[in-house]
């Protein structure tokens, strides 16, 4: 718990942060890498090149100083960090960089402001968080029998364009056996050499875990004038073939949809997020559940919408699913007008009913579909403790800041 006479120095600092929290993460990163140029390996250098991920951490040393006193709301959030820290081989040791730096940076961006006093609350509040993150880590590890940043040579079985954009990799181990077990919703780190920069993306798992296989479906990141192309999703699109080797992570995240018990179950996803919804739906369908399913997915069109055969097998064997499409710009070859096709983007009116309100809902897809669902769901009547979702990028922390 954090010292009487720490509070009111971190309370404080909620305004100072909503102004500066932003230079203060970018000065903090940029002296880090200076002098620990190795931590570009662990880092997903496209989010910094973009800014995404100094807005990230901003958002989120905003979201800890106002949310100090709020263990409830800070938990899931910190759950989410430790499973991404496992997956991409965070130690004990990197703490006291991070933590050296970020003081550093407080200092550098307030100059006077960052008094003595100032400074040695948020040395305080620094190290009472990396204590719970490095205690969390550590179970994490041994409850899953992983090291930190251990990798896995897995051959490519085979590969598979799923429409326009995105493509299946199916990996194994060397003796043609699964890599290991997983639950639904749970994503592994990849490592791609970059001339002499390796890079680690993590990827959500997209198939049933039942499989003798994990699979994995990129989408290729072309960029635009404000984002960088990927770099790895692009590399693999263009060089991962079958029969080649790729170096993988662990399975790690908590965003794992509960498969047991006789409630509703509503996945809702977007472009490329329907990869965790897939793995779901497909476990759902090996285990011949009687649930109520709604599976709801927005996409372009049909070229744009992965893993349709999946969607189509899982019809034919759960004849409780409900799915329901939504083509933004649909091609002549889409059908549309039947009893799941719809034009145009996701309208929850056409999701959400009385069947399904009760039941539990899953989200997954870009930050703005994210929010727009989020706040449709609230609004049609379902409970936020009923909601949960899964965001590819940075923390998503709009519901605490």
């Amino acid at each position: 718990m954090l010292s009487a006479a720490s509070r009111p120095y971190i309370a404080a600092s909620v305004p100072v942060l909503r102004e500066h929290g932003l230079a203060i993460t970018r000065h903090f990163y940029t002296q880090m890498f200076a002098q620990h140029p190795e931590l570009q390996h662990l880092f997903n250098m496209g989010n910094q090149a973009s800014g995404v991920q100094q807005q990230s951490l901003a958002a989120a040393v905003f979201a800890y100083a106002a949310n100090i006193d709020n263990a409830a709301a800070l938990a899931p959030v910190l759950e989410r960090i430790v499973h991404k820290h496992a997956s991409v081989g965070i130690t004990p040791a990197h703490y006291p960089i991070v933590g050296r730096h970020l003081l550093g940076a407080i200092q550098a961006v307030l100059g006077d402001a960052a008094t003595p006093a100032l400074l040695a609350a948020w040395d305080e509040a620094y190290w009472l968080l990396a204590g719970e993150l490095i205690s969390a880590e550590a179970r994490l590890y041994q409850r899953t029998a992983t090291t930190a940043g251990a990798l896995q040579t897995l051959v490519v079985m085979e590969t598979h364009r799923e429409g326009e954009d995105v493509m299946s990799y199916y990996l194994q181990t060397a003796n043609g056996c699964s890599p290991g077990n997983f639950q639904p919703g749970q994503y592994i780190s990849v490592a791609v050499q970059l001339g002499e920069l390796r890079q680690l993306r993590q990827y959500s798992l997209s198939d049933a875990s039942d499989r003798p296989w994990w699979r994995i479906s990129v989408k290729r990141e072309a960029g635009n004038p404000t984002t960088p192309a990927g770099q790895v999703s692009n590399w693999l699109h263009s060089h991962l073939r079958q029969g080649d080797t790729l170096l993988a992570g662990a399975p790690f995240g908590d965003f794992t949809p509960s498969l047991a018990g006789p409630n509703p179950i509503t996945l809702i996803s977007a472009g490329i997020g329907i990869t965790p919804m897939v793995a779901t739906l497909n476990t759902l369908a090996g285990q011949a559940s009687h649930r109520p399913i709604v599976f709801a997915h927005a996409a372009r069109n049909g070229q744009h919408h992965a893993l349709r055969a999946d969607l189509a097998a899982a019809r034919a064997q759960l004849p409780q699913l409900r799915s329901v499409l939504f083509y933004e710009q649909p091609a002549d070859a889409d059908r549309l007008g039947s009893d799941y096709h719809h034009r145009g983007r996701m309208q929850l009116s056409a999701v959400v009913d009385d069947d399904n309100r009760e039941g539990e809902f899953f989200l997954c897809g870009p930050l703005g579909f994210m929010q727009q669902q989020w706040q449709g769901l609230l609004s049609a009547g379902v409970p936020p403790t009923r909601i949960h979702r899964e965001v590819f990028g940075p923390e998503l922390l709009d519901h605490l800041i």
